[in-house]
């Protein structure tokens, strides 16, 4: 066979890889009088459930102003949607960034949020001329997310008096299943330091509680230059971090903790998981010694533009990510993964300019399959 009839059974072969996953609709603009429909969240109730939170911002696209939370419930593995319930309205105030995680010990779905005045935006917040800074904030439902608590104030133990800016997530948090600190729900955060002026304020850093829930604590904190982030539980049960950088590369800061997020390991560029300054997503789909190979996804738009939706698989706990594949072509920004019962992966992300967040679904044989590989990836 000659190397050009190859190349046109390999390109044959491989034309799935370009072309977009079909997706459903959760949240769309314009619907149940919200302007705008942003930051998804998503995880999977120990019923099977699929939890699908977001920010319902009613005056417009910013990220100040009139903004609710909000939470769709899924029941068939995504396929049909329950219409927008609210969790958290504080009239024209800014209740936003989830990050929810499922205790596998209580099934109590815990979710993690941030509060700030409508009318301070993220830039006076940040000057300090905002009259409170972001404060933090936590709610569980214990019903499957059916119904869920008013949120509590937690700030005075996860947060430090000199920051200003904070966020939670977005997107999932974990808990921690092996070694000294199993139980442990660990959740991603961010801040902006202000003690020193000639460094970038914006910092990554964790909170978490031993105790399912009751009392919050605040973890190890990040070098400047890194924001949102994800986190992920590697195989001898230590934490890596992967986390949104302002270090002009177009590269995902990482870092590992093996005390539990008490402490990080100096942060490094990932040189493979070529990424715009955006937020993205990262789990852990199996271990080696559970699910016959230890598998970790990450989600994110490719390249330089928030387009360009992809997944990049890890088959050694993120030191190399050689498998990625293309989920759609067009505009697309956050994201967040979620194991399925059926063991297929779920992606809920941002697409059309942030006119929708849409729920994609594909298996763990796509995703592996040589057949539908991205040969041209850098």
């Amino acid at each position: 066979m000659t190397w050009c009839l190859k190349l046109c059974l390999t390109l044959s072969l491989l034309a799935g890889s370009w072309a977009d996953l079909d997706s459903v609709r959760v949240f769309s603009e314009q619907e149940a009088g919200i302007s705008c429909y942003r930051i998804p969240a998503i995880v999977r109730s120990k019923e099977g459930t699929l939890l699908a939170f977001c920010e319902g911002r009613k005056s417009g696209r910013g990220d100040a102003g009139n903004i609710d939370m909000l939470v769709s419930r899924s029941e068939d593995l995504g396929k049909t949607w329950s219409k927008p319930q609210l969790i958290w309205d504080d009239a024209g105030n800014t209740c936003g960034n989830p990050s929810p995680v499922v205790d596998q010990e209580t099934g109590v779905i815990w979710l993690l949020l941030t509060w700030n005045l409508g009318s301070d935006s993220e830039h006076k917040i940040m000057e300090g001329t905002s009259k409170y800074p972001r404060q933090v904030y936590v709610s569980h439902s214990k019903d499957d997310g059916r119904n869920w608590v008013p949120p509590k104030k937690i700030s005075d133990s996860t947060r430090e008096d000199h920051w200003r800016w904070y966020a939670t997530g977005p997107g999932n948090a974990i808990q921690l299943t092996r070694g000294k600190y199993a139980g442990r729900l660990v959740i991603p955060c961010n801040h902006s330091d202000h003690t020193d002026a000639s460094r970038h304020p914006y910092r990554s850093h964790v909170i978490y509680s031993d105790d399912h829930g009751a009392t919050w604590q605040l973890g190890g904190v990040h070098q400047d230059k890194t924001n949102e982030s994800a986190v992920a539980e590697l195989s001898d049960g230590s934490v890596l971090q992967a986390m949104r950088s302002y270090h002009g590369k177009n590269k995902r800061a990482m870092s590992i903790s093996n005390d539990g997020g008490e402490n990080w390991e100096d942060d490094y560029l990932d040189s493979t998981l070529d990424t715009p300054v955006c937020q993205a997503s990262m789990i852990r789909f199996s271990f080696a010694d559970v699910g016959g190979k230890s598998r970790l996804l990450f989600s994110s738009p490719k390249g330089k533009k928030r387009e360009n939706m992809h997944v990049w698989l890890s088959h050694d706990d993120g030191k190399t990510w050689p498998v990625v594949k293309q989920i759609f072509s067009g505009s697309s920004a956050y994201s967040n993964l979620v194991k399925l019962p059926d063991g297929d992966v779920g992606l809920l992300y941002e697409k059309d300019g942030y006119a929708n967040i849409s729920f994609v679904k594909f298996s763990m044989n796509w995703l592996e399959s040589d057949a539908s590989s991205d040969l041209f990836a850098p």
